[in-house]
């Protein structure tokens, strides 16, 4: 019993030692979870003043959508976050986003970033894992 025990643990180990390890350098890089939250509150912010994507936000609820995309841009960034909401293609459903507006929604977090001081590079590397998203958001 004691040797199986011993042969069991032996191999969690070792399947544990041949995942990779996980690359949080963009996470630590936007400043982890506090600096996640900035951005996101800063381009929620400017959203709201948005004319061009403002009325796609007029029935959500904002402190449910704030948490949501933490959640999502924290687990993006490589962060120890659960993402616990919707789909993007699910969340979207029924907006017929264009490609306009999702352009939009860009550059008012890009804007964000830019308000919190984060780096150009830093700010490449979130936007090309988000950019892999865009089929799900547009024409949804």
């Amino acid at each position: 019993m004691r040797r199986l025990f011993l042969v069991m643990a032996v191999g969690l180990l070792m399947a544990c030692a041949q995942r990779p390890p996980v690359d949080d350098r963009l996470y630590q890089d936007l400043g982890q979870q506090p600096g996640i939250t900035r951005i996101v509150e800063a381009m929620l912010l400017n959203v709201a003043r948005d004319p061009r994507i403002v009325q796609h936000f007029r029935q959500v609820d904002p402190v449910r959508l704030r948490d949501k995309l933490v959640e999502k841009l924290c687990v993006e960034a490589g962060g120890p976050c659960t993402y616990s909401g919707d789909s993007m293609a699910e969340a979207h459903k029924g907006q017929r986003i264009t490609p306009s507006e999702f352009n939009a929604l860009v550059e008012d977090l890009i804007a964000a970033m830019e308000s919190q001081g984060v780096p150009v590079p830093v700010q490449n590397r979130l936007l090309a894992r988000l950019a892999a998203q865009r089929g799900e958001v547009i024409g949804r």
